[in-house]
């Protein structure tokens, strides 16, 4: 079995169980003791999972921001369905505040023939955007966050303070049930708040990967957010968790 196989592999276990031994990942990849061993070494060395007296784990704590790179092509087809469903829930004529990231960016290729006020902190999409007559971008100025080349700052947020908008769309690289909405840095954090502050509809657009992972800087609870929009990816106890909790979430 190719290296790089095991490796997904091992990784969609513990995507699912969360703790796994060398026993259990034995029997998933069906290759000797000592291969994997060979290769949990090198996930640990690249940081991907934690080893613990019981095993091995993912290792779900996000430290710093992903740059727009690196993001780019992760699940790009997940993010397209996401973005279609959120796509759906715009009427013509409605103001809409888009987060940065990439989830973001699939949206707003679905923007293009609907007549739209747009307000976003993401270079990328005002770009973008400004190509169709029928969309008035308005970009949230402030200091530009090199990892993401969006706007962050006192300016920034001074703007999204002032407005508003029919729907907030924020986006996130961590969330789960548990710990809600987090971000690597404070800065990130209260941007995003003042993001969704004063929206009719507060939505969330995050694929499935960033679920049960978390950062030191919490945005909000679940429940403060009106709708989340993910994909069918996600496991089906968190899918219960999400409706016992009572939070409205649509899969794709």
């Amino acid at each position: 079995m190719k290296n790089q196989y095991r490796v997904e592999k091992i990784v969609e276990y513990l995507t699912v169980h969360n703790l796994a031994t060398v026993e259990d990942l034995v029997k998933v990849v069906k290759v000797s003791p000592a291969t994997i061993r060979r290769d949990l070494v090198k996930l640990d060395e690249q940081g991907v999972i934690t080893r613990t007296h019981g095993g091995v784990s993912l290792n779900r704590f996000v430290a710093s921001q992903p740059t727009t790179n690196e993001k780019i092509m992760q699940n790009p087809r997940e993010k397209n369905l996401i973005a279609e469903a959120a796509a759906a829930l715009v009427s013509p004529g409605d103001s809409v505040v888009l987060d940065a990231g990439t989830t973001s960016m699939a949206l707003a290729r679905h923007f293009i023939d609907i007549p739209l006020r747009v307000i976003t902190v993401d270079l990328h999409i005002a770009l973008f955007l400004s190509q169709y007559k029928q969309i008035e971008v308005i970009v949230a100025g402030g200091r530009v966050d090199d990892s993401s080349q969006s706007t962050v700052g006192e300016h920034c947020r001074s703007l999204l303070r002032s407005i508003n908008p029919d729907i907030a769309f924020v986006t996130c690289n961590s969330w789960s049930v548990e710990r809600g909405i987090t971000t690597p840095t404070e800065e990130k954090t209260i941007l995003k708040r003042d993001l969704m502050a004063n929206a009719d509809k507060k939505i969330m657009i995050a694929d499935s990967s960033k679920y049960g992972k978390y950062s030191l800087f919490k945005v909000c609870d679940l429940h403060e957010i009106d709708m989340i929009i993910s994909d069918r990816q996600l496991d089906d106890e968190v899918q219960s968790q999400l409706a016992l909790n009572g939070i409205h979430h649509i899969l794709v």
